[in-house]
């Protein structure tokens, strides 16, 4: 799978562009601020319908614009090329075609263009708190499973119904009180439904990751440390809907009390132990480094494998922070992939290594290509 054309027009800082990117190694530097991360997040945005930065739509929209548009055509494979346009609006839902058929909903959408990214932000997902990590699983099961976007979305909707009636007990009296703890029983059997349904989906997910993340740190630790990731999951069983009830009934005067759900797969998380070690609190900021590296290079393999088809790589200035070794690592496993970098400068010795096919310079909200001799004489 390859981007051949991205079109931005409003998007950001940008106006109108239209890039056509190599199949291989496509390099873009430039100043900071000048908006390099803004087109990996554009073409983030066609495989998983959001920013990776959390920004809200209107944020995307160029400030004196009411809308940006995105049209990105992309290559399946040799026989099959598609076409993916995004319309956002500053007061409307955002508008998303395939092959110029209107998509009613995300879950008819999603996966049919898959990507990857790491950027320094992603160095940091170790060490920071549950809901990085619970992000990193949701976006990599968005674009391999159509079913979880369908689940995590009816969880998330009866979470919030269920935590709003919580609220309500708490300062209700007489019937009224009795009438919402019998709708709170309601909705704790569809919460026990859905949440069942993503904890099962994340918990094969993340089993998958460990298989794969082990061999990966291991040869970047130069074969010295073995890497073990862990579900953890506060009401994952064996039988599992049984549990997930018992635990609700046993919690449910501690949520009335407290206004929100207290367990459940709103509160998942992953530990990264090496030799006994935690790595959210005890590791070296290599050996999170060295993990952050593992992790996306792992979720690119799963999507090879669940997908049938290699995901396009996005590397959002993350060169400048590695050291030498872990740039050569990273950039050995880069073959067969269409790869997009950004950096602000980048040295010829990595340069050698990287051997691009197309570069490209951003400045002053536009997009130039260059050839090798005009970046590096």
């Amino acid at each position: 799978m390859y981007i051949e054309n991205l079109r931005l027009k409003n998007y950001r800082n940008y106006k109108e562009i239209s890039i056509n990117f190599d199949p291989s190694i496509n390099i873009i530097y430039g100043n900071n601020a000048e908006g390099k991360t803004n087109l990996l997040e554009s073409i983030f945005l066609c495989a998983t319908s959001r920013s990776h930065r959390g920004s809200k739509e209107k944020d995307i929209i160029n400030f004196n614009e009411e809308e940006a548009h995105i049209k990105m055509i992309f290559n399946e494979n040799e026989e099959k090329k598609q076409v993916i346009d995004i319309q956002l609006n500053k007061e409307s839902k955002k508008g998303i075609a395939l092959n110029g058929i209107k998509k009613e909903k995300l879950s008819d959408f999603l996966g049919t263009f898959y990507a990857v990214i790491f950027s320094p932000e992603d160095l940091n997902i170790i060490k920071e708190g549950p809901a990085t990590r619970r992000k990193f699983i949701d976006m990599e099961l968005y674009q391999i499973d159509r079913q979880y976007v369908i689940s995590i979305s009816n969880y998330n909707k009866v979470l919030n119904q269920r935590n709003a009636v919580l609220k309500d007990i708490y300062s209700a009296s007489g019937n009224n009180k009795n009438d919402l703890i019998t709708l709170l029983d309601s909705y704790d059997d569809q919460l026990i439904r859905y949440g069942t349904e993503v904890i099962l989906k994340r918990k094969e997910n993340i089993e998958d990751i460990a298989k794969k993340i082990k061999d990966i740190y291991y040869k970047i630790s130069s074969e010295k440390e073995e890497l073990t990731l862990n579900y953890e999951n506060d009401v994952f069983s064996s039988e599992i809907e049984k549990t997930y009830k018992e635990k609700l009934k046993e919690t449910k005067e501690q949520d009335i009390k407290q206004g929100y759900t207290t367990i459940g797969p709103h509160r998942d998380d992953i530990s990264f132990i090496i030799d006994n070690l935690d790595l959210r609190q005890f590791g070296s900021q290599g050996q999170k480094k060295t993990a952050a590296i593992s992790l996306k290079l792992a979720e690119l393999l799963i999507m090879k494998e669940k997908k049938g088809n290699t995901p396009v790589l996005l590397l959002d200035d993350v060169f400048s922070e590695l050291d030498e070794k872990r740039q050569k690592e990273l950039i050995e496993n880069l073959d067969g992939i269409q790869t997009i970098i950004t950096c602000t400068g980048m040295k010829r010795n990595i340069y050698d290594l990287l051997k691009p096919n197309k570069i490209f310079k951003v400045s002053n909200n536009e997009v130039i290509s260059q050839t090798t001799k005009e970046r590096y004489g």
